[in-house]
């Protein structure tokens, strides 16, 4: 049976462990026109606005 020849340090068993823990959810922030969550340095799906310009045009939902 295969046997490691020295010990792993506490900082290679660290590095490994931290891969486990990372996030698997992207980190969102409001929108600061319409306030709905979006991902950062990206396009709002709300209002298609990024950095005070804007990128989509959204067509203007009609209420029955």
């Amino acid at each position: 049976m295969a046997v490691p020849k020295r010990r792993q340090s506490k900082s290679r068993s660290a590095i490994r462990r931290a891969q486990v823990m990372k996030r698997d959810v992207p980190h969102t922030i409001p929108c600061p026109r319409c306030s709905e969550p979006k991902l950062s340095h990206r396009i709002c799906p709300g209002c298609g606005y990024y950095r005070d310009r804007l990128v989509i045009e959204k067509p203007e939902e009609e209420q029955p």
